[in-house]
Order: structure tokens, then sequence, then C-alpha cells
């Protein structure tokens, strides 16, 4: 998963007549603000992070990031969105393919590899710091990542055919669980090879090839 283009068309800030050269928010300037965002978060934690370190390390004043975010949860929130929306964005790009089940697998697997090896601070970001969302935020969130596990779980249940809906879901959070691990412990590992264990790994705990063995 890469972090694609952020933020949208400019939004117009003041364009009643008579405003002297209506001003506008910059969509790139936005996206300053999520990339300081991630990465001071990503190493000091969300509470010892200031809007004004955010709009500092953006290259804006303190007060140009409320112009975009009204604060510093919102700013949290739009990066969470922004993760989920990814991983759903390419899965749904694979699933609509035409590819055979196993394929459309393992491009699963190998999009969740790259979300945490490619992306590896915005996805420790998103595991440390869900918990400091405003409640409402953090269920809609939760319901968008049921949504995104429960496709892995539709097409393991096509693949493997010795696995009840509920085995399926198990077997599904262990495979994402072994490729997320390196998000909690320093590997030492170069990203190729990292890429290369993980996605073995997960290839194992879903062993797609057992698909035909029934079930007791």
């Amino acid at each position: 998963m890469s972090a694609d283009a952020l933020g949208g068309v400019p939004i117009v800030v003041d364009s009643s007549p008579g405003a002297a050269g209506a001003r506008t928010r910059d969509p790139e300037r936005k996206s300053r603000i999520l990339l300081a965002a991630s990465d001071l978060i990503g190493r000091k934690g969300f509470h010892a992070v200031s809007i004004a370190e955010i709009g500092n390390a953006a290259g804006i004043t303190g007060s140009g990031v409320y112009r975009h975010f009204e604060s510093k949860s919102a700013i949290l929130v739009a990066l969470f969105d922004q993760v989920i929306d990814d991983l759903i964005a390419d899965e749904q790009r694979i699933l609509d393919g035409d590819r055979d089940l196993p394929t459309a697998l393992e491009e699963l697997i190998a999009g969740q590899v790259e979300f945490v090896v490619g992306d590896r601070q915005l996805a420790q970001v998103y595991y440390n710091e869900i918990n400091n969302l405003p409640d409402e935020d953090r269920r809609r969130l939760r319901r968008k990542q049921r949504l995104y596990l429960e496709e892995w779980v539709h097409l393991v249940n096509e693949l493997r055919e010795d696995l009840d809906d509920t085995e399926a879901r198990v077997v599904v959070h262990a495979a994402i669980g072994a490729i997320q691990s390196p998000l909690f412990h320093n590997t030492g590992l170069a990203d190729d090879r990292l890429r290369v264990l993980l996605t073995d790994s997960a290839r194992d705990i879903l062993d797609a090839n057992r698909g035909g063995t029934s079930r007791d």
C-alpha cells in the first residue's frame, strides 16, 4: 500500500464579492501536514506532539494547520482514514479484477506486506495511537477494518473447503497478525528479505492448497 494523493480540489475560503483575492486551501499543504504528523507522532507519540510542531515540520505556522484541521485529533482521524481507505481501495481493485482466486489471495498478501514494510511508520502510528481517537471515529474506523477483513474471509472460504466461516476468520486473523508482527519489534532484516519471510508465513497459515480437503 502506498500513501496516495491526499486532500482534494482547492477549497474556497472567501469568495464573497469584494474579497481581495479569494484565498484557497492548498491540497499539497494538507498532504504535508499529514506526512509531518505521521512522522512526529510515530517518533514521539500523539500526546507529546503539538500542533505548532506539526506545522513547523510541514513548513507552515501552527495557525495554518487549523485552516485544514480543527484539532490534533482531526489530523489523527484523517491519517487513519487514509490507512483504511487505501487498504480497502487496493483490496477492491484486486477483487474486481479478472484474477483467479489463488492469484487474488497472493495480491492481498502482497498489499498487506507492503503496508507493513513499505509504510511501516504509518502502520505503527495506526496501531499505537488508534485508542487516542474520539469514540465515534474509533468505532467507525473499526467497522471499516472489519469490512476489509471480511473480504479476506470470503476469499479464504472459497479456497479452503475444509474450513467453516469461523475457522476461516481465525486463519485470516492469524495470517494478518503474522504479517503485522514486525510493527512491534525491530527485526534487523533488510526490507526485501522481510517481505519474503512475511509473505511465506502468510501463505503457510492460509495454506490455500488444502482447499480440496473435506471437513471432518
